[in-house]
């Protein structure tokens, strides 16, 4: 009986011994990750000081007087300051808002293009929707340039044509530019965002389209009753992210479209700190706007995450 135990106990400690080295292991496997990530988004946060102070390149911090909540003052009390953070945030709200709107497209995308029956045809379209991704936005306007400019292909033509008189002003106009970046974004992002959803499909148990296929479900049926319920979850997922990071719209796409035209309508919430800080010499006044922008991102986040908590009983984070 206490060799038993004995045996037993030994084996059990063997167990520990076992699941300590992998344990480790896998933690040496993603260590890499876990400095990149810190190096990258951790680090960076020291920089926060600089919100504190009222910072002169190329002094040091230390020759640069400390101001404490000065800056976060000035912006909720200079009325220059809030119209123009007023515009930055509608801008800012508008895209966002129009991004969340058309979100569904990857899906309706991922559903359409699972049931194309030819594979060569199928693989084609994917990879010539999913290769604007790996494009730099530089080249997306660049792209842009050429087709759509005063003297761009689509000018040209319609002006050669007698379509036109005068050339339309696609890009250096202020008409339209929220739709317009829009829709450079959704031709950038539509076959990236998609590939979620597809790998989402292809786990889907098929006996559910069987079963239904015997119940008398055709083509449309199937999609609407098998494939778009299964995607649903993947979808609110993204969906909450994409609420936490409503104010994140990014700066490359806004930063080359940008000129003095449309900036009115263009300067997002990423692209004013940019401005702010770089062009407008005030480095300090652009982190205190970043950091602002952070807190509120952390909260939404928090309150996506228990939002989806209530509702799906699981959360995000």
């Amino acid at each position: 009986m206490q060799q038993s135990v004995a045996l037993q106990t030994k084996n059990i400690q063997k167990v520990k011994r076992v699941k300590n080295a992998q344990g480790k292991k896998m933690f040496l496997y993603i260590l890499p990750f876990l400095l990149l990530s810190f190096a990258f988004s951790y680090f960076p946060l020291h920089g926060w000081v600089y919100a504190f102070f009222d910072y002169k390149p190329p002094l040091k911090l230390s020759q640069c007087k400390f101001v404490g909540l000065d800056w976060f003052k000035l912006l909720f009390t200079n009325p220059t300051q809030i119209k123009q953070l007023l515009k930055v945030m509608s801008n800012t709200f508008a895209i966002s808002g129009l991004t969340l709107a058309t979100s569904f497209f990857p899906v309706l995308f991922a559903v359409f293009l699972n049931e194309i029956k030819s594979k060569w045809f199928k693989n084609v379209v994917q990879t010539l929707t999913t290769l604007p991704n790996f494009i730099s936005w530089v080249m997306v306007y660049s792209v842009a340039f050429s087709l759509f400019s005063a003297t761009g292909m689509v000018n040209t033509f319609l002006i050669n044509t007698g379509l036109l008189t005068r050339p339309i002003k696609f890009l250096d106009g202020d008409s339209h530019t929220w739709l317009a970046m829009l829709l450079w974004y959704t031709w950038k992002g539509l076959g990236w965002g998609a590939i979620m959803y597809l790998a989402a499909i292809a786990g889907i148990d098929q006996d559910l389209y069987e079963a239904a296929r015997v119940d008398g479900a055709g083509r449309f049926r199937l999609m609407r009753h098998v494939t778009l319920p299964a995607l649903l979850p993947t979808f609110f997922v993204l969906i909450l992210l994409s609420l936490a990071n409503f104010l994140n719209n990014g700066l490359d796409q806004y930063y080359v479209f940008q000129n003095s035209f449309n900036k009115e309508h263009i300067q997002v919430l990423d692209l004013y700190v940019y401005n702010i800080g770089m062009t407008g010499r005030s480095p300090s006044m652009a982190t205190a706007i970043g950091m602002l922008k952070s807190l509120v991102s952390i909260t939404l986040l928090a309150v996506c995450n228990m939002v989806s908590k209530k509702v799906r009983g699981e959360s995000i984070i």
